[in-house]
């Protein structure tokens, strides 16, 4: 039904304004009596064979929510409602900001990808410290991504990983430290390996300092040569955090089928979906064959089937996470994968 009737209803409004409209009318249908129970019904395949033990939290299953589709924890008890086995709220920056000028988010229908360049649109840390605290988890695994201010040059930026770290501590299962946004500024010279390095260390010192370990992922981009995923390699082996997300959305427009005029006509900002789904696996392959295998790689990056998601578990990734795939495929997607997991 979402693909065939409802897509094709909502593709005919703004990107960004039929995620907050369809995010709405979800939020109502599962407060209305009966509506959680409704799309459990129809989503809601669970089994224990699906269950996995990860950086030593337990996953009811493998599939999780990408950071950036719910940055303000908003829609946590919605979303798992659909099924996920864990949601990435974020990204997040110690104080509000409004992002990119709209309109920022598009749809390139025929590659089944989306190019954003939404600049950490949030409301701030603190916006969602306070939001967390009232979450009904019902045993989903939170994952806190964090990243910096626009106005923060990058030599201060330790300062505001480290902000964001400390407020969300208490409320999270995990962290992942987001470099590799190309839609602010200079954050991607975070990925060399001299300031990577430092940052990183910084919060694994700041996290040693607490009673319970959070542990703490890297978030890389798709366009990295292979001399700077070994930079990162090493600095994740001396480091100790517990691994990495791979990918990140792309800057390569390269092999599309949307027309060069209208690809050029939206600009700049990061490609994701289907036409990622190689190289996003590419970098899995790389980094799990250099890897210890006690790090954790998290496989993100065109899966818009369940072949799609095997693919990425089958290259080394220990979990993975929709986001694109998810808004071209709906719901449905999240059971497809569990059923094809369990065959």
């Amino acid at each position: 039904m979402y693909k065939s009737i409802l897509r094709p209803l909502l593709f005919r409004i703004d990107a960004e304004k039929t995620h907050y409209l369809v995010m709405g009318l979800l939020k109502i249908f599962v407060s209305i009596p009966g509506g959680k129970g409704v799309l459990k019904f129809m989503y809601g395949l669970e089994n224990k064979a699906l269950e996995k033990e990860i950086m030593g939290l337990r996953f009811n299953n493998p599939i999780g929510l990408a950071a950036g589709f719910d940055k303000d924890g908003k829609y946590i008890h919605e979303m798992a409602s659909l099924g996920f086995g864990y949601i990435e709220v974020g990204t997040v920056t110690p104080k509000p900001q409004a992002g990119n000028d709209k309109p920022r988010l598009f749809r390139l229908k025929d590659d089944e990808a989306l190019i954003n360049r939404m600049g950490f649109n949030n409301e701030g840390v603190d916006a969602l410290v306070h939001k967390l605290k009232t979450v009904n988890r019902n045993g989903v695994i939170i994952g806190g991504n964090i990243g910096k201010n626009k106005t923060t040059p990058n030599e201060d930026a330790a300062a505001d990983y480290l902000y964001c770290f400390e407020r969300l501590y208490p409320y999270v299962d995990y962290f992942v430290v987001n470099i590799s946004s190309p839609n602010t500024p200079g954050l991607r010279e975070l990925q060399e390996k001299k300031p990577l390095s430092d940052l990183i260390t910084a919060l694994e010192n700041k996290n040693k300092e607490h009673d319970k370990y959070r542990p703490i992922l890297l978030k890389i981009a798709p366009d990295l040569t292979e001399g700077q995923l070994d930079d990162i390699v090493a600095i994740i082996e001396e480091t100790g955090i517990a691994g990495l997300i791979a990918t990140n959305t792309t800057i390569n427009r390269s092999n599309l089928k949307t027309s060069s005029q209208t690809v050029s006509s939206i600009g700049t900002g990061g490609l994701s979906g289907l036409p990622l789904r190689e190289r996003a696996t590419q970098v899995i392959k790389y980094l799990r064959n250099k890897l210890s295998i006690t790090k954790v790689i998290i496989g993100v990056g065109g899966i818009h089937s369940a072949p799609d998601a095997k693919e990425k578990l089958e290259a080394g990734a220990d979990l993975i996470q929709l986001y694109t795939g998810f808004i071209y495929e709906g719901p449905a997607l999240i059971n497809s994968i569990k059923k094809l997991l369990l065959t």
